[in-house]
């Protein structure tokens, strides 16, 4: 008797196979009790460990059960460690959850496997608590598929005792990708954290999560994937993740992360030289997006132009490094109102740069008058977010009614921290006529390259004259001793 408790209670802890060696004799009571376990955890597979009498009772009992009976000799706890191990696989296996809207149709769709590694404090003592997602993890009443532009889908999932785990979308006219991964966990649950001292929640988020994906596509990543978040990590596997879904199922199409993509298998040949350190490769120039905002009277902003991010940050280890990235225009989804002043938000991903345009009427000029970027940083930086804000600069200054030129790569200095470059840039604030630039105002640098050439070609020309000055002089000279004969 001590062994079938202890059988018993093992399993069910486990949450995947259940050991009914002693069910009562009444095929009725006993199926009853099968099809209740059942139910409990319809997406769990359920097996049934029996004797053979009461094997041969349930298959009289009904045609189609459901679960999976498995044969239990009478020294049957000595397949106790199959059983564990059963257990542990069952819980290791992804999840599938689905999000629908009040008219029943999917939006979020995904099958995933997560594992977190928690540290917490126990009896004046760090400890860790690691452990994976349930199989019997459902989804949150916190999820939705959101709202158009007011808000957007997030996919919540729940198990244990109130632990949560969140994922939250967002998409640009191509593309959707998973902006934010927040968790909370509750202390006060002795099983996942035992002899905690505080009862309260963890909390913790990432940005930097890889989930991206063109719309009407789904996201395979079989290898992991680790968001470290301080006190919580947690390894994301095995997903398959689809977000703003047409259909009630994935998409026949995929896009595989780039960890699952096969390297290049070609070997280098070996040389015996010592390998001298490289420059680090410079970014790629930015690419040239066009953005406008506007109003019932028309727009009031316009701006074309490659836009690219410096910022400089503290790691972990208090040395200095920059963090370098372009926008790029296929995955930037932009918003702005021209009241009280013309501004425009470029929203890539985790990154939001705000720029917001001023006039002065008595010189009756335009400029930009404040910046402000709010960002993720790379996971080896002392702080993962980034948040600046200027509102007294003075840059991209033109007449009103013109537009401001600059071909060349200009550097607009934000803050001791941060900068943008931009490159092809014109843009015009206020009287935007017809939606489109009006005449061109040449910043400084263009007017310079231009003056150089004028430059060289003016010196280019005085030093053939004076060449050809000499020449005639030298030739007249050559002539002087002599005299027709």
């Amino acid at each position: 008797m001590i062994r079938q408790r202890w059988y018993r209670s093992a399993a069910e802890q486990l949450r995947s196979p259940l050991c009914l060696p002693r069910l009562d004799s009444s095929t009725h009571r006993g199926n009853s009790r099968l099809r209740a376990a059942a139910e409990s955890s319809p997406t769990a597979p359920l097996y049934i460990f029996a004797t053979p009498r009461v094997r041969s009772l349930l298959r009289a009992a009904t045609s189609t059960p459901p679960y999976t009976i498995m044969a239990l000799g009478g020294s049957w706890w000595r397949t106790l460690p199959a059983l564990l191990l059963l257990g542990f696989l069952q819980t290791s296996s992804a999840v599938l959850f689905d999000v629908k809207d009040g008219n029943n149709k999917s939006c979020i769709m995904a099958d995933l496997s997560l594992n977190f590694s928690v540290q917490y404090k126990a009896s004046d003592k760090q400890r860790i608590s690691s452990f994976s997602l349930p199989d019997n993890a459902v989804v949150h009443h916190n999820s939705t598929c959101g709202n158009g532009s007011e808000s957007s889908p997030v996919l919540a999932i729940t198990f244990g005792e109130q632990h949560v785990v969140s994922l939250h979308f967002n998409r640009t006219a191509t593309d959707y990708y998973v902006v934010e991964l927040n968790v909370v966990f509750n202390q006060s649950d002795k099983a996942v954290f035992p002899n905690a001292s505080d009862k309260g929640s963890i909390e913790a988020s990432s940005r930097k999560t890889d989930i991206a994906a063109p719309i009407n596509t789904t996201y395979r990543c079989v290898s992991d994937d680790q968001l470290n978040m301080g006190d919580a990590n947690v390894t994301l596997h095995n997903i398959r993740i689809e977000a703003y879904l047409l259909m009630n199922n994935f998409s026949a199409e995929e896009t595989v992360c780039s960890k699952d993509k096969t390297p290049s298998t070609t070997q280098m040949p070996i040389t015996t030289s010592t390998a001298k350190p490289t420059a680090p490769t410079p970014p790629p120039a930015p690419v040239v997006g066009t953005y406008n905002v506007s109003d019932a009277n028309g727009t009031c902003l316009l701006i074309s132009s490659g836009l690219q991010l410096n910022i400089t940050y503290q790691t972990k280890n208090n040395k200095t490094a920059v963090d370098v990235f372009a926008l790029d225009p296929l995955q930037v989804a932009h918003t702005g109102n021209c009241t009280p002043s013309p501004t425009i938000s470029l929203i890539m991903k985790q990154t939001v740069l705000s720029l917001t345009f001023e006039k002065n009427s008595s010189s009756n000029v335009f400029y930009l008058g404040s910046v402000s970027v709010n960002t993720s940083l790379p996971d080896d930086a002392q702080a993962l977010n980034f948040a600046t804000t200027n509102g007294s600069t003075f840059y991209l200054k033109a007449a009103l009614g013109h537009s401001y030129k600059c071909k060349a790569e200009e550097t607009l200095k934000i803050s001791k921290e941060f900068s943008i470059n931009t490159i092809n840039l014109q843009v015009q604030a206020y009287n935007v006529d017809g939606g489109k630039f009006g005449a061109v105002e040449e910043c400084q640098l263009d007017e310079n390259s231009m003056l150089v050439p004028i430059i060289v070609g003016a010196a280019l020309a005085g030093l053939v004259l004076i060449v050809l000055i000499a020449y005639l002089i030298g030739r007249k000279r050559s002539h002087a001793g002599y005299q027709t004969i």
